[in-house]
C-alpha cells in the first residue's frame, strides 16, 4: 500500500480540520513549505496537498502550492476548489503530477470526463461521503449521489484513482472506514485511496490487509502518533 502524507492549506498555514468543519481547524505549521522535507522522506510515496480555501470557494493558495510542488522530491497530487478546465490545466502546468476533482465530478461531470480523457492517469476523483452520500462545496452541501454511484461513474470516465474520504472520521483519528472503502473499491474496480480517520499503525495495517492500494495520512503524523518511516514500514509490508 502506498503512503501519501497530507498538507492541508488554509489562510497560508498547514491545518487539519475535524470532520471537515472549517471552524474546527487546528493550525500545525505557519510555514507549510518547511513541512515538505519532513513529510516527503522516510519512505512516503506521494504528497497530498489541498487548498482548503479553494474547497470553500476562495482559491488563493496557488503560489504556495506551486512552491510545495517545486520543493517536493515526490510526486504531488493537488486538490481543493478545482472546478473548471482552466484551473485543471494550471494545476498540472505548475508541476502537479495529479489533479484531484470532487465537486466538479458531481456538478459538471462532462468536464471531469473530458479531463480524464485529456490527461490519462493524472485525474483523481474525490469521493467525499457522509453516511454513504457524497458531499460537495467543501463538504457543505449534499451531492445527491451515493459514493458507489460516483465511484462507478468516475471509473467509467477513466479516472486514475478514487480518493475516498469518510467525512465523519476525517481528522479525528477514530479509525478509517475499512468496510466502506473496500466496498467502493470492489464496486468501482479501480484504485481507491483511503482518507480519513487513521490514528494508529494498526489502522494502516487494516487498510493494507483489506487490499486498499493507497492511504492519505494527516493528523496522526502531525500529532506524532507515528513517523513517516514507521507508517511506510507498515504500508509497504
Amino acid at each position: 500500500m502506498k503512503l501519501f502524507p497530507a498538507i492541508d492549506l488554509l489562510s497560508g498555514c498547514a491545518v487539519r480540520l475535524e470532520a471537515g468543519i472549517r471552524e474546527r481547524a487546528t493550525v500545525f505549521h505557519e510555514r507549510p513549505l518547511e513541512l515538505v522535507g519532513e513529510l516527503a522522506h522516510g519512505g512516503a510515496d506521494r504528497l497530498h496537498v489541498v487548498d482548503l480555501d479553494g474547497a470553500f470557494g476562495d482559491p488563493r493558495q496557488s503560489e504556495l502550492v506551486a512552491a510545495i510542488v517545486r520543493a517536493s522530491p515526490l510526486p504531488v497530487e493537488v486538490g481543493g476548489g478545482i472546478r473548471d478546465r482552466a484551473t485543471i490545466e494550471s494545476v498540472l502546468a505548475l508541476g502537479a503530477a495529479f489533479c484531484v476533482l470532487g465537486t466538479a465530478a458531481v456538478r459538471t461531470p462532462a468536464l471531469v470526463e473530458e479531463a480524464c480523457r485529456a490527461h490519462p492517469g493524472r485525474i483523481i476523483v474525490a469521493v467525499d461521503a457522509r453516511d454513504g452520500v457524497v458531499a460537495v462545496a467543501g463538504w457543505t452541501a449534499s451531492g445527491d449521489v451515493t459514493a458507489i454511484e460516483l465511484g462507478q461513474r468516475a471509473a467509467g470516465w477513466g479516472a486514475a484513482a478514487l480518493l475516498y474520504t469518510d467525512i465523519a472520521r476525517d481528522g479525528l483519528r477514530t479509525g478509517p472506514n475499512v468496510a466502506a472503502t473496500s466496498a467502493l473499491a470492489r464496486a468501482a474496480g479501480c484504485e481507491v485511496i483511503a482518507s480519513g480517520g487513521v490514528g494508529t499503525l494498526d489502522d494502516l495495517a487494516a487498510l493494507r490487509d483489506a487490499g486498499i492500494e493507497a492511504v492519505v495520512v494527516g493528523r496522526a503524523l502531525y500529532d506524532r502518533r507515528f513517523t513517516v518511516a514507521e507508517a511506510a514500514a507498515v504500508c509497504h509490508r
